[in-house]
């Protein structure tokens, strides 16, 4: 185990579908079997934990993991007030989520002070209280936290939100945002050197599969008058490729685009001049 690299990633749910498709993605081969807790990998001295979310940040800063896959609300949340092991090495842009004050219909923002508040997040509301300068008293729930006004435990809750259905079906409203959260890729800060060389392949590696999801690869021919106007347009593409053509007063412009191409754009592109514009998606980039 001293030269292999171990990542923890969640045991079962959305984030555990994400994560093991990020990892194959990114060249990792391996099978999970059944309720088994670990899974070596066949082409890549990397061995993979499924856990609980809740046991990730304390598994890699205690080097049991060397990196691991977590949504930045619990890296947050198990990582106040106390010194870790870790550094966040890359945002995943999945498993987005927001965590959220919310209440019955009768109670606003102001009305927080002195109350109960139910959450799965104490660490994260505390710091929050603290730096707004607001006296509350914070109930330490795991699960189910929406019902909690309803039963008398609490005032309100402080929850993670996601399309905001939940809060709608407990008839609770979203009243303020403390915390923006999405998937992380974190690392043990003290990796020996050949851990550390398998790290940063898998780091840019995964690096290349989140770069390109929003990617795309647009080809289109112009003529020559308007290559200027039309490559000002490519979003976030660096240097557009221009090809000649066998009508010399046209050339085929390929880009690689590394933002979202919209309608807009591809009108915008056409009634610049534009023909044939073809946009393909990315699978990886490097």
């Amino acid at each position: 185990m001293k030269n292999r690299l171990t990542i923890a990633i969640q045991k079962n749910g959305r984030l555990s579908d994400q994560s093991r498709d990020l990892i194959k993605k990114s060249g990792i081969n391996f099978t999970a079997k059944g309720d088994k807790l670990l899974a070596k990998s066949n082409n890549l001295p990397i061995d993979i934990l499924f856990v609980r979310s809740d046991d990730i940040p304390s598994l890699v800063s205690n080097g049991d993991a060397d990196i691991a896959i977590v949504g930045e609300n619990i890296l947050i949340e198990k990582s106040l007030f106390k010194k870790t092991n870790i550094n966040k090495v890359l945002e995943l842009g999945f498993s987005k989520c927001r965590l959220s004050f919310a209440a019955p219909q009768n109670f606003s923002m102001k009305s927080v002070k002195n109350k109960k508040i139910a959450t799965s997040y104490p660490n994260t509301v505390k710091k929050y209280l603290l730096d707004n300068k607001i006296t509350a008293n914070v109930v330490n729930i795991h699960g189910s936290v929406e019902l909690t006004p309803y039963i008398g435990m609490a005032d309100c809750i402080c929850d993670l939100v996601s399309s905001g259905a939940t809060l709608e079906a407990n008839n609770l409203k979203e009243l303020e945002v403390i915390l923006e959260s999405q998937a992380v890729l974190i690392q043990n800060k003290k990796l020996n050197k050949t851990k550390t060389l398998i790290a940063e392949k898998v780091i840019s590696r995964m690096n290349g599969v989140i770069n390109a999801i929003e990617s795309k690869y647009v080809m289109l021919n112009a003529d020559v008058k308007n290559i200027s106007a039309i490559c000002k347009l490519l979003p976030g593409s660096e240097s557009p490729t221009i090809i000649p053509l066998e009508n010399n007063q046209k050339v085929a412009i390929h880009a690689l685009c590394q933002e979202p191409i919209f309608w807009e754009t591809m009108e915008k592109l056409k009634s610049n001049g534009a023909s044939s514009i073809l946009v393909m998606p990315v699978e990886k980039i490097l």
